[in-house]
């Protein structure tokens, strides 16, 4: 029943893809990733059949150098590698926190390439755990490049550089790489379906010298800070008009955690709009908002339905509210409904 319900979608978005046009694109988070395993080339690729315009790959490195799409550098709730490495457990400092597990900078991209991806979140299906490998940012490219000419538009990516400052510290800089692999596949060029994200600051300064595609700086609740260092403006600082002025200077738009656009009363219910994107428009910046997820446990209180944190509320009407109040995409791990939602069909 929910491979044909799926199935359903992905005709229906596919003809309403055609129809709405990517004025305001929808941007496949770590794929499809509320449907399949994140960041595996399978996510991705439903979310380009659901519709998504950009597919996104959060980069960390392996020990060799190489780029892959993992959220975090620890994979031991992503993958099996507990399963294949137990002795490799470990306890790093990771932007000034504590974090235990298994980080991808111990292991070669040959032994990255033994494990299989499983799904994060409890409450979401684990029948396709230990299916699907990890894949590099290069087979990333390749397939949104491949995705492109099937279904006859363009597939951007939205890599996102994670944990820039730790992975430099280690002598593991994730920048170059990322440079010349965009290079390489000829998308860093004015134009290029490519936007590049990062919650740091240094690094997209630095990489607005060498790059020519767009930069977003991702805008994280506000009383946190970049890379965990309090000599950083906070997030809640860069996201007043002179913050988001300053970082127009080198950035070319924001993506800000939903509730700087629509604010949580106290009951957990959608709040008045602030002007947050009027001020980035103000300032210069696109605004591309994040994570639009169709669970209840991710809904404000009045979209949610009767059946339980996990349950499926009404993220069609969630999506409906920030497109009114005039964003010019979003992150979604559900793109199908992200479309219904741009088209302007009920849930």
């Amino acid at each position: 029943m929910v491979k044909h319900a799926i199935l359903a979608g992905v005709l229906l978005a596919s003809a309403l893809v055609a129809a709405a046009g990517p004025d305001i694109i929808i941007i496949g988070h770590r794929g499809a990733s509320g449907h399949r395993p994140e960041h595996t080339l399978e996510s991705y690729s439903l979310a380009i059949a659901m519709g998504a315009d950009f597919i996104e790959p959060d980069l960390v490195s392996t020990k060799d150098g190489v780029l892959i799409a993992r959220h975090e550098n620890e994979i031991g709730g992503t993958t099996d590698v507990g399963e294949k490495f137990p002795g490799r457990k470990t306890t790093k400092t990771i932007d000034g926190q504590p974090v235990t597990g298994w980080f991808t900078e111990d292991f070669t991209l040959a032994e990255i390439k033994t494990l299989r991806a499983k799904e994060r979140l409890p409450f979401r299906s684990h029948e396709r755990d230990g299916m699907y490998p990890v894949p590099t940012f290069e087979e990333v490219i390749a397939l949104a490049d491949a995705k492109s000419r099937e279904v006859g538009r363009t597939i951007g990516v939205y890599p996102e550089t994670k944990h820039p400052t730790y992975f430099r510290s280690i002598g593991l800089p994730l920048e170059p790489k990322l440079v010349s692999t965009l290079n390489r596949n000829g998308l860093n060029r004015k134009g290029a379906p490519v936007f590049v994200q990062s919650f740091e600051i240094g690094n997209l300064q630095a990489l607005d010298h060498v790059l020519q595609v767009p930069l977003v700086q991702l805008l994280d609740e506000p009383d946190l800070h970049p890379a965990g260092d309090p000599s950083e403006p906070s997030y809640g600082e860069m996201a007043t008009p002179a913050g988001l002025r300053k970082i127009a200077t080198y950035a070319d738009g924001v993506g800000p955690w939903k509730n700087y656009i629509i604010p949580r009363t106290a009951d957990d219910c959608s709040g008045k709009p602030t002007s947050f994107v009027g001020d980035a428009h103000r300032a210069g910046l696109v605004v591309h908002p994040y994570t639009f997820r169709r669970e209840n446990t991710f809904l404000p209180c009045e979209l949610r339905s009767a059946t339980g944190p996990a349950g499926v509320g009404d993220l069609v009407s969630e999506i409906r509210q920030f497109i009114r109040a005039g964003v010019d995409g979003f992150f979604t791990d559900n793109a199908d409904y992200g479309v219904r939602a741009r088209a302007g069909l009920s849930p």
